[in-house]
């Protein structure tokens, strides 16, 4: 199984849209703890339901903040930039939360499923720690990261 993942900013509409349709992406799932924030632009929470259906093939939309930092991990790191700290606390904040144990692999599987996120790239990003402890528990999947 491939587990697609994606961040918005520093892309264009466009790229965004194509990037998901081209590799069969069938359903966005939205990991951002504010996925309605004013600087989302296009990646709204309320438009992307009605982009993705019209540039992406039907693809769906669910946000899924199980997934998603804690304000206040969230907030420090933006504070102090701490990148090895931020890394610690969200992987015991997915212990706490039982990550992935909680989730179903088929329905990840079945619907070819892209973490979305705000970053540009993965590197330091919660969707690439999310995407790697699935992929660590989950068989045979491989991240793809868009």
């Amino acid at each position: 199984m491939n587990l697609f993942t994606i961040g918005f900013t520093q892309k264009s509409a466009q790229a965004f849209f194509e990037r998901l349709r081209q590799n069969g992406v069938r359903r966005l799932v939205d990991i951002r703890l504010n996925p309605g924030g004013q600087l989302s632009g296009f990646a709204k929470q309320d438009d992307l339901p009605y982009f993705l259906d019209r540039l992406a093939s039907g693809c769906q939309y669910i946000h899924l903040p199980l997934l998603a930092p804690t304000k206040e991990i969230l907030g420090d790191y933006r504070a102090d930039g701490d990148w090895p700290r931020y890394v610690a606390r969200f992987e015991q904040l997915m212990d706490e939360r039982r990550i992935p144990e909680t989730l179903d692999p088929a329905e990840f599987e079945s619907l070819a499923s892209c973490l979305l996120c705000s970053e540009p790239t993965p590197q330091q990003c919660h969707r690439r720690l999310v995407a790697e402890r699935m992929a660590a528990r989950w068989p045979g999947v491989e991240i793809v990261h868009l």
